[in-house]
């Protein structure tokens, strides 16, 4: 169970602020837009990773197979492994800056008291 360790008085909000952002629409919709986008990645990279062990294991024969010079599908598949890391981070880099972070930053503002800017939600739009 969480406790408030400040001192009453204080000025720093106790946990119900942060209940009341966590039951909000606007929450609910940075969830929402985040999973979206991260889990059928995840789901897909996981397939993706697995078909390359399943086929190192058992297909031996076709990922043996010779492509340029001394280099072969296993080889390749390995190297897109390694690029399709990459390629995914920084997908979900630029998803985050454009979608999710714009939305927290406006959540964030309003729960330390600031005005959020509706012009960071809205360009987003895109």
């Amino acid at each position: 169970m969480y406790t408030d360790p400040s001192p009453a008085g204080e000025g720093t909000p106790g946990a119900e602020p942060y209940r009341e952002v966590q039951a909000s629409p606007e929450f609910a919709e940075l969830r929402r837009t985040y999973r979206s986008f991260a889990f059928p990645l995840t789901v897909a990279f996981i397939v993706w990773y697995l078909l390359y062990v399943l086929l190192s294991n058992y297909a031996g024969g076709f990922m043996g197979t010779k492509v340029l010079g001394n280099i072969n599908v296993a080889f390749v598949f390995g190297i897109a492994q390694f690029a399709t890391t990459f390629l995914i981070a920084w997908w979900y880099s630029r998803h985050a800056a454009a979608k999710l972070d714009p939305r927290a930053e406006a959540i964030k503002s309003r729960l330390e008291g600031g005005e959020a800017t509706t012009s960071r939600l809205e360009g987003d739009a895109s």
